[in-house]
């Protein structure tokens, strides 16, 4: 590795660590309620253990703002092991339909349980949303072992999300009004709500699934120099995809079951990242956007909640502002790949 190669990654994760410190402690601090700094700093160590502020950070908004970076970084790795599944530079869980397969399956399960008084645990939800995942991934994969043009995939998986969508509001309209109200805000996509108990679970989930994204680093990388290089270097290219579908699937499960369908961070971070770091190597591409996806959703959920304060913006939206144009820029600049 070259000083200046060196020098280029320090730059970009130190520039990312840099950025999610900011964020973090800017989310902290806006809101109804304003703290200073001092405030803030006492509140983190327990100095203080009393008052309406200790309980806005320690209960509302420290689990709401790591909800934001785990379920964050969570969806841009899922994203990444998408593209590089399918050697597609706009493939993502929200594009190819699968969040909202996701968001379809889990829909279905809170309105029967709930129609019946029974809750669902955070487990149970993530069951769910992986069940959808994997039926709609399911689908992709028929279509992409049928299409060759790269933008045929990404309209298909346009439309299984639509399809999805429709049968999803077809079973809320039919839904009894108090299972609609809750589900009205998840189902737009929000960090809003959180528990420490949705943490320590979605914490645990997404850690075990990125240790394992992590030790198939080196056949992600043989992968990306094409399938036959990779069996050449040993990868049974059958137990590799499997793996990588799994893997991706309960990723952006775990994110659809607690915060609902976000849009485009799943495909613009991982391209921003490999960007930044001028490589495409798992083993830095993947810490790169797990930090990129969660200074993605910190910021957006930030906008979301204080711009047109108090009325919430549904994370997506946001999201979609900033992410629908990249993906546009992306398909133009790989209209020639798509032929």
């Amino acid at each position: 590795m070259s000083k200046r190669t060196y020098t280029q990654y320090c730059i970009s994760f130190g520039l990312l660590g840099a950025m999610m410190c900011l964020l973090f402690f800017w989310n902290i601090n806006f809101g109804s309620v304003r703290l200073s700094a001092g405030e803030i700093g006492k509140i983190l160590l327990k100095q203080t253990g009393e008052g309406t502020a200790y309980h806005i950070v320690w209960d509302i908004r420290l689990p709401r703002i790591l909800s934001a970076v785990i379920l964050g970084g969570a969806l841009s790795v899922s994203g990444f092991l998408l593209q590089a599944f399918f050697a597609n530079p706009i493939a993502g869980p929200f594009v190819l339909g699968i969040s909202s397969g996701a968001k379809l399956v889990v829909s279905l399960v809170m309105i029967l349980l709930l129609g019946r008084g029974i809750s669902i645990s955070s487990g149970g939800m993530i069951l769910a949303a992986f069940a959808g995942a994997m039926i709609s991934m399911g689908f992709v994969l028929l279509i992409s072992g049928r299409v060759k043009k790269m933008s045929m995939l990404v309209i298909c998986g346009v439309m299984i999300s639509y399809i999805c969508s429709a049968v999803t509001d077809f079973i809320i309209t039919f839904a009894d009004e108090a299972n609609i109200v809750n589900l009205h805000n998840w189902s737009m996509g929000s960090f809003s709500g959180m528990s420490w108990d949705n943490v320590r679970v979605m914490a645990a989930v997404t850690a075990v699934s990125l240790l394992l994204v992590f030790w198939m680093a080196k056949p992600i990388g043989a992968y990306q120099m094409g399938e036959v290089y990779a069996q050449n270097m040993g990868v049974n290219i059958l137990r590799f995809r499997v793996a990588l579908i799994l893997l991706s699937s309960i990723l952006s499960a775990c994110v659809t079951a607690f915060a609902g369908p976000i849009s485009f961070v799943g495909i613009a971070v991982p391209h921003i990242v490999k960007r930044m770091l001028g490589t495409a190597r798992p083993l830095l591409v993947i810490p790169g956007c797990f930090m990129g996806g969660a200074v993605s959703c910190l910021f957006c959920d930030l906008i979301a909640r204080t711009v047109f304060a108090p009325t919430e913006l549904s994370i997506s939206s946001v999201t979609a502002v900033f992410g629908a144009p990249f993906v546009i820029y992306m398909m133009v600049r790989n209209k020639n790949g798509a032929s």
